[in-house]
């Protein structure tokens, strides 16, 4: 399996120390979080390279009888050594199962243009990275890479992974086009890659004109999802692209492909290849397992009742972290940090944790609170299935354990499984005979 390190957690908390990403005075039981909020989360949490279950990846071509290759390798794509040097020295043995195919499309001439959905952690930004970088003529200073992010703190970490794979190509040069970074008419960008949000990069091609835009060779929109859930950024993206030469490349990332993700991609991408890779299952099937405890998430509904919680642990000498919405960002990655590396054993969360977040060594999650829907007042079958996920990650065994202290929370147990049509057995935590089936079972 390949594996890939993270060598940009760090420098991105030291980047982004001015910034907090905390959540609106928004009532205290129903905690929300932003998809950018999450999907920045889930890449400071990834280190390593998902592989897909069904290890399927499929393929969609406007001439399906146009032929495809894909690589076990990164020698056979033919790359500058600084760029396989610098790729090996983040981690990646090999092509993960999405870079196998991408790459080698990415890399064809002439280029093509490509939407791939592909969720955080499959190796996706280092095969769009790596294809870009290696288009770039670094005898020519002016830009020939855009990568466009949905937020700041994203494109800054998108720019450290790609000054980092370029590390041993130092020619190759790098521009932030993101809030704080002051433009003027007088501005002209020479770097060859530019990565930077929406809004920003409009007004510096359109607005002050500080490169021009008819040279880029190469667009990237990466988390698009994400893209279209923020206030203006699809309009923008289309006049940005709006405003390239016909021949260049458009890759068009996305964590889901449906709906208004579709429809943007339709506005923003022409005669695309089209890959997906499946998503892990997350399934009940994840409720039953081992109770061999690695590390334990414990999900509250409230900011409130976490915080009780955690107080009455430590109390009682367990090692809890917390992680609500209150936190920073860099506060954020600090306890999800020390939760990875094992400094803390429990780590207890609002729903801010629900989704995409992964640590590999969780092997139980408890839902002291059932989670919520706000609207109905009812079980929210979505975030329970969500919840439940972060555990049995990677094909290991795994438990979820719902805490059940009333009549009504039991009828919220039953519409679970009248929803999933699958049982949910009553643990007694007394019963010790259970419990040690439960681990022969693993």
């Amino acid at each position: 399996m390949a594996e890939a390190a993270n060598p940009s957690d760090d420098g991105l908390v030291k980047k982004v120390e001015e910034v907090s990403l905390k959540e609106d005075n928004r009532d205290d039981d129903d905690e929300t979080v932003d998809l950018a909020t999450l999907s920045l989360m889930r890449k400071l949490t990834r280190n390593r390279i998902l592989e897909s279950k069904s290890n399927e990846v499929e393929v969609t071509r406007a001439n399906p009888n146009s032929p495809l290759h894909s690589v076990k390798s990164f020698e056979e794509l033919n790359l500058p050594e600084g760029l396989l040097k610098g790729i090996y020295e983040m981690g990646f043995s090999a092509p993960s199962k999405i870079q196998e195919t991408v790459l080698p499309i990415l890399l064809s001439n002439p280029p093509t243009n490509i939407i791939a959905q592909s969720q955080s952690g499959t190796g996706k930004t280092a095969a769009f990275l790596l294809s870009s970088l290696a288009r770039v003529d670094d005898s020519l200073n002016y830009p020939q890479v855009l990568i466009l992010s949905p937020t700041y703190e994203l494109a800054l970490q998108t720019g450290q992974v790609a000054e980092f794979m370029a590390k041993h190509k130092k020619t190759i040069k790098f521009k932030y086009v993101v809030r704080g970074v002051e433009l003027h008419r007088d501005s002209q960008i020479q770097e060859h890659v530019i990565l930077g949000t929406p809004g920003k990069v409009m007004d510096a091609a359109l607005r002050y004109r500080c490169f021009d835009i008819r040279k880029i060779r190469v667009l990237v929109l990466d988390e698009a999802d994400v893209m279209i859930d923020t206030q203006g950024h699809r309009n923008q993206s289309i006049r940005i692209k709006n405003a390239l030469s016909s021949n260049c490349q458009i890759m068009f990332f996305s964590a889901t492909y449906e709906g208004a993700v579709m429809e943007f991609a339709e506005q923003i991408v022409k005669d695309p290849v089209i890959i997906r890779l499946k998503k892990e299952e997350e399934t009940l099937a994840n409720l039953f397992g081992t109770l061999t405890i690695g590390q334990v998430f414990i999900f509250c509904q409230t900011k409130k009742a976490a915080a009780w919680l955690t107080d009455k642990l430590r109390k009682d000498g367990h090692s809890v972290g917390i992680i609500t919405g209150d936190l920073t960002v860099e506060e954020r990655t600090e306890v999800i940090n020390r939760f990875r590396d094992g400094v803390e054993r429990v780590l207890i969360a609002t729903n801010l944790m629900a989704r995409g977040i992964d640590v590999d060594q969780v092997t139980v999650v408890i839902n002291y609170d059932l989670p919520i829907d706000i609207t109905t007042k009812d079980i929210d079958f979505e975030t329970y299935l969500h919840r439940i996920g972060r555990t049995g990650r990677f094909g290991k065994s795994g438990l979820a354990i719902n805490m059940v202290d009333s009549q009504r929370t039991l009828e919220m147990i039953k519409k679970l499984e009248q929803h999933y049509g699958r049982e949910i057995s009553m643990l007694d935590a007394n019963d010790l005979d259970r419990l040690e089936e439960l681990n022969k079972e693993s």
